[in-house]
């Protein structure tokens, strides 16, 4: 487990996904994406997220990522951020809020 402390330390944030398409250098099908943090700027990411969206139905969707963790090299991508989802049968299902929220927006 681990404590409220080391919890309080994962710094999420919401933003908006303005740049998505297929990562082609990839073993395991991926996306690249830029994503607009408001305030905090613009970051890449790369996502194992192609069973279930397409690139075109992701730009303006907005979603949920780690922002605070390593910058991870995905082939040619540097992840800047991870983006949040929920692992199902049938492939990664983004996290998303209800209403639309500012980007740069902290989740607590």
């Amino acid at each position: 487990m681990i404590t409220l402390e080391d919890f309080n330390k994962i710094d999420m944030r919401v933003g908006t996904i303005i740049e998505a398409s297929i990562n082609k250098k990839t073993k395991i099908p991926a996306y690249k994406m830029k994503i607009d943090f408001g305030p905090l700027g613009i970051k890449n990411s790369s996502a194992q997220i192609t069973d279930l969206y397409k690139p075109e139905d992701l730009i303006n969707k907005q979603v949920i990522a780690v922002f605070n963790l390593p910058p991870l090299r995905v082939s040619e991508v540097k992840s800047e951020v991870r983006i949040l989802g929920a692992l199902e049968e049938n492939g990664v299902v983004l996290l998303n809020l209800d209403q639309k929220v500012s980007n740069g927006s902290k989740i607590f």
